[in-house]
């Protein structure tokens, strides 16, 4: 099977509620194929074009690869079903998910959008955090920068290097005269951090009038005083991958993540001291403490090199299984790593898994759009019993909402019913194609694990079935 580099394949089942604009996205350089379904019988034409199909298939269904020759389904990196059956859905479900292949169910009826990412395991190295801070290690400080900050003298600088000094040696230089006044205890509350700000503020230079003089480095030492005088710990994101099973249950079969993971843990149970190897430099116009940065970030990844390399030799592979590339990467992204942990569509289905309290508490609020869900699986419901949608025929509408709330409210829907009208699914369409991105490329994170959208209010919920 191709993946990420090589490009990876991917398939649209009974694409006809939205063909998935995939060769509009910018990441499309990363999709190596892809195969569109849809319900009709297979021709002399399909089998000649994909080498999955054989003759024997003519003037089947695709329906019937799911019994036949399910193997076809393995070949792909991710499988995107949209408007499926319930029945046909479920065991597509369960054979993908028997292969740890990700399934992205997609539905569009009238104003209404739905999204269920199906999957085992997606681990994102490369999440893309919108706030990430910079990781200073200001209140623990690495020898190379304790080392280049005692270097340098405020005193005897003249006006220009006083003026364009980094900040962040502003930051430590007063942090160490604030601990040696307060028995080496960083400013810990408002009040604190807002006589440290003063104490910043003192040290900007005053001309011949006694007039403060223009220093924008100290004017970014007090705007950062917040957000990077902050204890220096590992992610609760982090946390929880470090604390997953999977470390119990390693073995040959483990993938690079979880070595790098177990390497990066040993890393900071031993040399790292609690904290995750930095990558972060300060701003380029400050090259020279950019490099004091930069030389530690290279000392951790050798160290974690080293215990990557010795990882795998134990469990009988190759030292260069991965890439130095592939470590630095990880290493860079060591603070924003996320996992996320699936739920089958038989545990959403199944009664004795099904999430049914916790889904019906969401109904308590009227306005709630989780009554979609509700819905949409009861329209499922609708469709395999009388096999068309309700709402499709004006005299019919009626008669449709009483067998409509039947299997809505065996689902705990207190809603009424939901009519197929014009499908606007544009948004829908590019935010599959997001979130197939995202799985492919694991950047990103992508949502876990259902989506709703109602078009006629604008609004959204993502939550957990």
């Amino acid at each position: 099977m191709k993946r990420k580099a090589a490009g990876s394949p991917g398939t649209a089942r009974n694409s006809k509620m939205s063909k998935i604009p995939l060769d509009k996205n910018k990441k499309y350089d990363r999709i190596g194929s892809f195969t569109i379904l849809d319900g009709q019988k297979v021709t002399g034409e399909d089998v000649g074009n994909n080498f999955f199909l054989t003759k024997e298939a003519i003037g089947k269904t695709t329906n019937c690869l799911l019994q036949e020759n399910s193997d076809f389904f393995k070949s792909f990196s991710v499988v995107i079903a949209t408007q499926l059956p319930e029945e046909t859905l479920l065991n597509l479900g369960s054979l993908l998910w028997s292969h740890n292949i990700p399934l992205l169910v997609c539905r569009t009826y009238g104003f209404i959008g739905y999204m269920r990412i199906v999957l085992q395991e997606h681990c994102v190295i490369e999440s893309h955090p919108d706030n990430a801070h910079p990781d200073l290690r200001l209140d623990r400080p690495f020898p190379g920068l304790s080392q280049y900050v005692e270097m340098l003298d405020l005193n005897t600088m003249s006006k220009q290097e006083h003026g364009h000094t980094p900040y962040v040696v502003l930051l430590l230089k007063y942090l160490n005269r604030w601990k040696a006044e307060h028995d080496g205890k960083p400013p810990l509350n408002y009040k604190e951090k807002d006589a440290f700000k003063k104490m910043l503020r003192e040290g900007i230079l005053v001309n011949e009038h006694g007039v403060p003089e223009e220093e924008e480095n100290f004017d970014e030492a007090i705007k950062a005083v917040n957000t990077a005088l902050v204890p220096t710990r590992i992610p609760s994101e982090v946390s929880k991958i470090f604390s997953d099973n999977s470390f119990s249950n390693f073995n040959e079969s483990s993938s690079s993540f979880w070595i790098l993971a177990k390497a990066t843990k040993e890393f900071i149970e031993n040399e790292g001291q609690g904290s995750i190897p930095d990558m972060t430099a300060d701003s380029k116009r400050y090259i020279e403490l950019q490099n004091v940065y930069q030389e530690q970030a290279r000392k951790d990844v050798a160290v974690i090199t080293q215990r990557v390399q010795k990882i795998l030799l134990d469990l009988g592979k190759s030292a260069d299984t991965i890439q130095d590339s592939e470590i630095r990467l990880f290493c860079k992204n060591a603070a924003f790593l996320r996992l996320i942990r699936g739920r089958s569509l038989a545990e959403e289905y199944r009664p004795n898994t099904a999430k049914a309290s916790e889904l019906g508490s969401y109904l308590d609020d009227a306005d709630s759009d989780v009554v979609f869900y509700f819905l949409l699986k009861a329209v499922d419901r609708f469709y395999t019993q009388y096999h068309r949608y309700p709402g499709n025929f004006d005299d019919q509408v009626e008669v449709d909402v009483v067998k409509l709330k039947v299997p809505a409210l065996a689902r705990f829907s207190k809603s009424g019913p939901l009519m197929q009208t014009s499908k606007k699914n544009t948004y829908m369409k590019c935010s599959a194609a997001q979130e197939v991105i995202k799985l492919i490329t694991h950047q990103f994170v992508p949502f876990n694990n259902t989506y709703i959208y109602n078009g006629s209010t604008g609004c959204s919920i993502t939550l957990q079935v």
